[in-house]
C-alpha cells in the first residue's frame, strides 16, 4: 500500500529531478557545451511529447471500447514521419530562415506578417488546447484518486475537483518557474527539451514494464495472451472505415498543427538533419508506446472487468500487488501529463504575448516615455500570466465536463480544433497563390464549425448547449442541429464535424486566395516560403544606413534590457572592428538584431519595430530574385497559355481547311462519279448503236466505213480512260515497276510535244522552248516522265483561254542541290486561288466537263509518278497564266558534256 504522503514526496521529487536537469541543461547551453544537447536522440525524444496522458493511460481505454481503433493515433504521426518528413525539414528550414517562434508566428509571417492572423491561430490554439489540457488535469486527478482508493480513502467528486485544482496550480507554479525564467533568442528552451526527453524515457520505461509484467508475469507468454485476445470482447470489434481515415488524418494533422508539437519539431530544432533520423526513429518510439496496448486491456478486462479501462495501466499492478510497478506507472502517466502541459503552456503563452499583448500594448503605450527594459517586463509580466490563465481554462473545462468523459474523446476533440490551420499552414508552404483575405476566412469559417459540432456539444446539455437545442437546431431548425448539419444524420459525431470543418474551411482558404491579391510583402513572403530551399541560402537583408544607433539601441534596451543590448551593441562594434557601443547600422547588424528582438515580441512585430525606426525594410537580393522568379514563373506560365491557345487557333483553322478541303473533293467525288458514268455511257452508247447498225446489214460500204471508225475511237477513249484509272491505283498502291536507263532531257521534251500536238481534234498550241538548256542527261524512266510531260501540254491545250494559246517551256538548274526545274508555263487565265490546294488531287476537275472531256486524274497520276521518280510536281502561281513546276532530283541530273 502506497501512503499518499509517499505519492506526493516521490511526485515532489520527481519534479525536483526535472528541475535539476533541466537547468544543468541550460546551464550547458550558456557556456555552449551543447554537443549531446544537439543530437538526434534528445531531438527524437522529444517530439514524444506527441505521447501524453492519452496515450499512456487512454490508449488501452480506447482499445477495450474501440479494439483497434487505438492505432490510427500512432499512425497519422508516423505516415507523416515516413512519407511526409520532408514537410517536417520545409517547415523547420522556414523557422530557421524566418526565425519562427510559434505556428501562429509561422502563418503570421507567411502572409504578410499579418499580426490578425496570428491573433486568430492563438485563439484557436488556446480553445483547441484547453480540452486537452482538462485531459492531462483528468488524468493525474484520476491515478490519484486510484491510488488513494487503494490505501483505503474514497475521494468524492468535491475532492477530485479540489485535486484538480491543485494540480493545475502546481504546474502552473512549476511552469512560470521553469519556462519564464529568461528570454530566449528563437524560443528555442535546451532545458525544457532535455527534461522532455527525460520524461519521455521514464514514460515508455514505464509502460513497457507494465506490459512486459502482464505478458509474462501475469500471463503464460505471447501465445496466451493471443488466445485470451480472440477470446475477449477487443477481437469482436469491426472497422468503421470512415471513421478509421479520419482518425488518421486527425493524427496526421495534430502532429504538425499541435502548439506543442511545432514548438518541439520546428521551434526548437537545432540542426535540420535531425529529422532525417527522426523519420525512423520516432514512429520506432512509437510502435514501442503501443506495444503492449491490446495486452494489457485483454488481462485488465479479464482482471478487473468493473474497472475503469483508462486506468488499467495503473490498475492492474495495484490489483496484482506490484506497488513498485504502479508507482513506476504512475511516475509514467505523470511524466507524460507534466511534459504536455509544460510545452503547451510556453509555446501559448509565447503565441498571446506576441500576437495579442504586445500588439495592443504597443499602441496603446505613450511612445514617449521609454524605460529600459519595460517592453522585456511587459513581455515576462504577460507570458506568466497567460500561462496561469491557460491552466485555469483546463480546469474549468474539465469543472464543466465533470471530468467523465473517455480520455480518448477528449483528446480527439482537441485534435479537431488544430487540425483547423492545416489548409493554411500545407497550402502557404506550397501554393504561392494563398493569400492572407484565403487563410483568415478559411480559419475562422473551420474554427466556427467546429465550435458549433464538436466543441460546444461535448460540454454535454450543459446551459452552453441545452439537450433540445442539439435535438432540435437553434429555433426549431432541424438542417442546422449541429451534430446533423444539412439532415446528415446516422453519422459518428467526429466524423460529421471534421468532414464539415475540413472541407468548410479548405473550401473558403482556396476561393478567398483565388478571387483576392496579395499585398507586396505578402508575394514576397509566399516566394521565400515556398521556394525556401532555393531562397534560404542569405537571411533576407536590409538597407541600413537609414537609422540612428542610439535610436535602435533605446528601442532594443526597451525589449531586451540594458545590458542585453548594450552586450549586443558592443559585440557587433567589435566584429565590425571598431571601439566603442555603437556599430554602424549595415544590413548584416539589423538582421542580428531582428533576430535578438524577435524571441521578445515575435517576428512579425521585431520587424514592424525595426521597420518603423529605419524608415522601412529594404528588399535584398535575394528578395528580389525571388519575386523576380515568382514573377518569372507566372510570365512562363502566362506566355505557354499564350502558345496554347495560338497553337489551337492554328489547329482550329488547319481543321477548318481540311474540312473545305474533304467537302471540296466530297463534291469532287460526287462529280467524278457522274462524270465518270458519263465518259462510260458516251462512248458505250455508240458502240452499241452503230454495232447494231451494222449487224443489220442495210447499210452502204461508205457508211460502213464510217461506222467502223467510229466504233474504233470511242473504243481507244474508252481505253485510254480505263488505262487512266488502273495507272492511278498500280501508282498508289506501290505497284508500279519502273524501267530506269540513261536518258536526254531534250529527247524526252521532244516526243512529248510531238505527241500532244499531232493529236486529231486538239486546239492549235505554240510551244516556246530553249533547246540548249535542255541538253541534261540523267537517270530516268523516260517514258514516265514524258507521261507528265504529255499530260502538262495536253492540260495546256485543252484549258488556255488566250485568243492564241502559247505554252512557253524553260529549264533551268537550281544550285546547292535544288536539282533541275522543269517550268510549264501557259498565257491563260491561270487557276482560281481557291481552287489551287485540290489540283493534285483525284477526281478533280476546274472546268465545264463537257468542254474538255476526262476524269480529272491526270494531274494526280503526274504527282504520283514524279513522286515515284525522286522528284515532285508543284503548281506556280503566276501573273502569266497556269504554271507546273516539275523539279528532277539533283543526285540524278547531269550537265551534257
Amino acid at each position: 500500500m502506497i501512503g499518499f504522503d509517499v505519492l506526493v514526496g516521490v511526485c515532489l521529487g520527481y519534479v525536483a529531478i526535472l528541475f535539476a536537469v533541466a537547468f544543468a541543461a541550460e546551464q550547458r547551453a550558456q557556456r555552449a557545451e551543447v554537443n549531446w544537447l544537439r543530437s538526434p536522440l534528445i531531438y527524437t525524444l522529444s517530439l514524444s511529447i506527441y505521447c501524453t496522458a492519452w496515450t499512456f493511460y487512454g490508449a488501452v481505454g480506447y482499445a477495450v471500447r474501440s479494439g483497434l481503433e487505438f492505432v490510427t493515433i500512432y499512425l497519422g504521426p508516423t505516415l507523416v514521419m515516413i512519407g511526409w518528413w520532408w514537410v517536417v525539414r520545409k517547415l523547420v528550414r522556414i523557422g530557421r530562415t524566418q526565425r519562427i517562434t510559434s505556428i501562429a508566428d509561422l502563418i503570421s509571417s507567411r502572409y504578410g506578417k499579418s499580426n490578425l492572423l496570428g491573433v486568430v491561430v492563438t485563439v484557436l490554439a488556446v480553445v483547441g488546447t484547453t480540452p486537452y489540457i482538462a485531459l492531462q488535469l483528468q488524468s493525474v486527478t484520476l491515478s490519484f484518486a486510484v491510488l488513494a482508493a487503494d490505501e483505503g480513502t474514497t475521494l468524492n467528486p468535491e475532492d477530485l475537483q479540489t485535486t484538480a485544482l491543485i494540480v493545475a496550480a502546481g504546474l502552473a507554479f512549476f511552469t512560470i518557474l521553469f519556462g519564464t525564467r529568461r528570454l530566449d533568442t528563437n524560443e528555442r528552451h535546451p532545458g525544457v527539451v532535455t527534461a522532455i526527453a527525460l520524461e519521455a524515457a521514464v514514460k515508455l520505461i514505464a509502460l513497457l514494464a507494465v506490459g512486459i509484467f502482464v505478458v509474462w508475469g501475469v500471463a503464460s507468454g505471447p501465445a496466451d495472451i493471443l488466445a485470451r485476445t480472440e477470446a475477449s470482447r477487443i477481437a469482436a470489434w469491426q472497422p468503421d472505415g470512415a471513421r478509421w481515415a479520419t482518425l488518421i488524418f486527425l493524427a496526421a494533422a495534430a502532429f504538425l498543427c499541435l502548439p506543442r508539437m511545432f514548438q518541439v519539431m520546428v521551434v526548437e530544432n537545432a540542426d535540420e538533419r535531425h529529422v532525417a533520423v527522426a523519420s525512423w526513429a520516432f514512429p520506432g518510439y512509437l510502435f514501442l508506446m503501443s506495444l503492449f496496448v491490446v495486452p494489457i486491456a485483454v488481462v485488465g478486462l479479464q482482471t478487473l472487468p468493473e474497472g475503469n479501462p483508462d486506468l488499467y495501466v495503473l490498475t492492474l499492478p495495484l490489483a496484482l500487488g506490484e506497488e513498485r510497478l504502479a508507482l513506476l506507472a504512475f511516475l509514467g502517466g505523470f511524466s507524460s501529463a507534466t511534459s504536455m502541459v509544460i510545452v503547451a503552456a510556453i509555446a501559448l503563452s509565447t503565441m498571446v504575448s506576441n500576437h495579442i499583448v504586445m500588439p495592443i500594448w504597443l499602441r496603446a503605450g505613450d511612445p514617449g516615455a521609454v524605460v529600459s527594459g519595460d517592453v522585456r517586463q511587459v513581455v515576462m509580466v504577460s507570458r506568466r500570466v497567460s500561462i496561469g490563465a491557460i491552466l485555469a481554462l483546463g480546469y474549468l473545462y474539465f469543472l464543466f465536463t465533470g471530468g467523465t468523459g473517455a480520455l480518448a474523446a477528449i483528446g480527439l476533440i482537441a485534435f479537431a480544433g488544430l487540425a483547423q490551420v492545416l489548409p493554411a499552414m500545407l497550402g502557404g508552404i506550397f501554393w504561392r497563390g494563398a493569400t492572407r483575405v484565403g487563410a483568415a476566412a478559411g480559419l475562422i469559417l473551420g474554427f466556427s464549425v467546429w465550435a458549433y459540432t464538436l466543441f460546444l456539444p461535448s460540454f454535454g446539455g450543459t446551459f452552453i448547449m441545452s439537450e433540445t437545442f442539439l435535438a432540435q437546431g437553434p429555433f426549431g431548425i432541424a438542417a442546422l442541429r449541429p451534430q446533423a448539419l444539412l439532415g446528415m444524420e446516422g453519422i459518428d459525431p467526429l466524423v460529421h464535424a471534421v468532414l464539415w470543418s475540413i472541407l468548410l474551411n479548405t473550401a473558403a482558404f482556396i476561393v478567398g486566395s483565388l478571387f483576392s491579391f496579395p499585398r507586396p510583402l505578402e508575394r514576397l513572403q509566399g516566394a521565400q516560403f515556398v521556394n525556401v530551399f532555393e531562397h534560404s541560402a542569405n537571411p533576407r537583408g536590409w538597407s541600413g544606413g537609414a537609422a540612428e544607433a542610439e535610436d535602435l539601441l533605446i528601442m532594443s534596451q526597451r525589449i531586451l534590457g540594458s545590458k542585453e543590448a548594450q552586450a549586443l551593441f558592443r559585440t557587433a562594434a567589435a566584429v565590425q572592428g571598431k571601439s566603442g557601443d555603437y556599430a554602424d547600422i549595415t544590413p548584416e547588424f539589423l538582421e542580428t538584431l531582428e533576430r535578438e528582438l524577435a524571441s521578445s515580441v515575435g517576428a512579425a512585430t521585431a520587424h514592424a519595430m525595426i521597420s518603423q525606426i529605419v524608415g522601412g525594410s529594404a528588399v535584398s537580393m535575394e528578395d528580389l530574385l525571388a519575386v523576380a522568379d515568382e514573377t518569372a514563373q507566372i510570365m512562363e506560365y502566362s506566355l505557354r497559355l499564350q502558345e496554347q491557345s495560338q497553337e489551337l487557333e492554328r489547329t482550329a483553322t488547319q481543321l477548318r481547311e481540311a474540312n473545305e478541303k474533304l467537302t471540296a473533293l466530297s463534291i469532287q467525288k460526287d462529280a467524278f462519279l457522274s462524270q465518270i458514268s458519263h465518259e462510260l455511257r458516251t462512248p458505250m452508247t455508240s458502240i452499241r448503236a452503230f454495232s447494231e447498225i451494222l449487224m443489220a446489214g442495210s447499210t452502204q460500204e461508205a457508211e460502213q466505213s464510217r461506222f467502223s471508225s467510229i466504233i474504233h475511237d470511242e473504243a481507244k477513249r474508252l481505253t485510254r480512260l480505263l488505262d487512266d484509272l488502273l495507272d492511278l491505283s498500280v501508282l498508289e498502291n506501290g505497284q508500279v515497276t519502273l524501267n530506269w536507263q540513261d536518258a536526254d532531257l531534250h529527247d524526252i521534251l521532244e516526243r512529248a510535244v510531238a505527241a500532244t500536238t499531232s493529236m486529231e481534234g486538239q486546239p492549235r498550241l505554240n510551244v516556246l522552248r530553249d533547246p540548249d538548256a535542255e541538253s541534261i542527261a540523267f537517270t530516268t524512266d523516260a517514258d514516265r516522265l514524258s507521261q507528265v510531260f504529255i499530260n502538262l501540254i495536253t492540260n495546256a491545250q485543252k484549258y488556255c483561254t488566250a485568243e492564241a494559246p502559247e505554252l512557253r517551256i524553260s529549264v533551268t538548274q537550281a544550285g546547292d542541290g535544288g536539282g533541275v526545274h522543269v517550268d510549264f508555263v501557259d498565257n491563260g487565265a491561270g487557276i482560281p486561288r481557291e481552287s489551287e490546294a485540290v489540283i493534285f488531287e483525284k477526281f478533280s476537275r476546274l472546268s465545264d466537263k463537257s468542254q474538255a472531256g476526262g476524269a480529272g486524274l491526270g494531274l494526280a497520276i503526274c504527282r504520283e509518278i514524279m513522286g515515284k521518280l525522286g522528284g515532285s510536281i508543284s503548281y506556280q502561281p503566276s501573273e502569266a497564266g497556269t504554271a507546273f513546276r516539275v523539279i528532277l532530283p539533283q543526285r540524278e541530273a547531269q550537265a551534257a558534256e
